[in-house]
């Protein structure tokens, strides 16, 4: 008995002993394993990644939309009279001032008119010169001359005075339509396609026009805005008329630059948006009726903003974040609040501080804690993406 528990005393003792040799041999080999990784990750190259400095600055905010270009006025110019055109005096597409003669009509029956009212003038006016010497010579008989006698012919220089009033007016009529007969521009403007070609016979009383007149400088366009951003609107027309802008409808490059002239006197309820109106001096023609463009109305402007880059700006499922770059040129994860982004610019209200470097080139090789090679990004990518026409 006690050899049996000899043996297993020294079983046991050799199991122990064992299990404390292979526990040690593990615990061993897992702290020289993570040595050599730490040893790895010391000895792992800087990652090369691009920076930008966060900046403070006066940040723009423009409420954008797409909107119309409309013509200051439209004009479809008609004839006043009926006649055969003998002339058009324009070509399509030019530009016309008020004023230019565009199309002219033949003038001879209205010229015949006019000249049969002058001569019914110049007759009554000699009926009024002899009814005038016989009122003289009335007046001067006295009593030999019945009171009858001078009062009819009063009465007679006073209708031939009427009558002359009246052919005055008959020749003003006649010398109008005359005038009628050469079609004068009422604005300036571009003139479009012609409607009607020479020799055609036009009438007053026709529906079609002979051209369209579009008045280019200045034109208008009309855009939206929702009605949520109407009181901002609103306080930015009251202090001055706001700056807008026209681009492409690729929001690439600036047409023209304007103001709001004036907010429409409803809402849309069936789309919740308000109607806009914007002036363009638009001397370079850049704006053209009905051209579609994109637009960006100036509201205010966030002085003393804190700015970055938009390529710093990343998208994670946890919400917007960016790397910056600490002193020791390791990266470090920021997550950020953004309340205005545009040009290639955000506004930062949380996670970043002027002064601190942020990654704009090279995030998707950079974890929390890697060491960095940094460049400074090149200017041209911050700035604007809109460029002047």
């Amino acid at each position: 008995m006690s050899k049996s528990r000899s043996i297993g005393w020294v079983l046991v003792i050799a199991a122990v002993g064992a299990a404390g040799y292979f526990g040690w041999q593990k615990y061993t080999s897992n702290q020289q394993a993570a040595e050599a990784a730490q040893k790895r990750s010391a000895q792992r190259p800087a990652v090369p990644v691009k920076i930008a400095p966060v900046e403070t600055a006066d940040f723009p905010v423009y409420l954008t939309g797409l909107g119309t270009v409309q013509a200051f006025n439209t004009v479809q110019v008609r004839t006043r009279v009926d006649g055969q055109i003998t002339k058009i005096a324009f070509k399509e597409g030019q530009f016309v001032k008020a004023g230019d003669t565009l199309v002219e009509i033949d003038p001879r029956p209205y010229q015949a008119t006019l000249d049969q009212a002058k001569a019914k003038k110049a007759q009554d006016e000699a009926n009024i010169a002899n009814a005038n010497l016989d009122l003289q010579r009335y007046t001067k008989l006295g009593e030999f001359a019945t009171r009858q006698q001078l009062d009819t012919q009063r009465s007679t220089v006073a209708q031939l005075t009427a009558q002359i009033a009246a052919d005055d007016a008959a020749i003003f009529n006649a010398q109008t339509q005359v005038d009628y007969a050469t079609v004068k521009s009422p604005i300036d403007g571009i003139v479009g396609l012609r409607l009607v070609d020479i020799g055609n016979i036009v009438n007053a009383s026709a529906a079609t026009g002979i051209v369209t007149i579009t008045q280019i400088e200045p034109i208008t366009v009309i855009f939206t805005a929702p009605e949520d951003q109407l009181p901002d609107i609103k306080a930015a027309l009251a202090v001055a008329p706001p700056k807008t802008i026209a681009l492409t409808t690729d929001g690439k490059r600036v047409l023209s630059t304007g103001t709001l002239a004036l907010i429409n006197n409803q809402v849309d309820t069936t789309s919740g948006t308000v109607r806009l109106k914007a002036v363009f001096d638009n001397k370079d023609h850049a704006l053209w009726p009905g051209q579609s463009v994109s637009t960006r109305l100036l509201v205010r402007t966030l002085k003393d903003a804190t700015v970055v880059p938009d390529d710093a700006v990343q998208h994670g499922t946890e919400g917007l974040y960016a790397y910056s770059v600490n002193q020791e040129n390791k990266a470090e994860l920021r997550k950020l609040k953004v309340s205005q982004s545009i040009d290639g610019k955000s506004v930062i209200e949380d996670g970043l501080s002027p002064g601190q470097q942020v990654i704009t080139a090279g995030q998707y090789k950079v974890s929390p804690g890697t060491l960095v090679t940094t460049a400074v990004a090149s200017t041209d990518q911050s700035q604007s993406k809109v460029t002047q026409e």
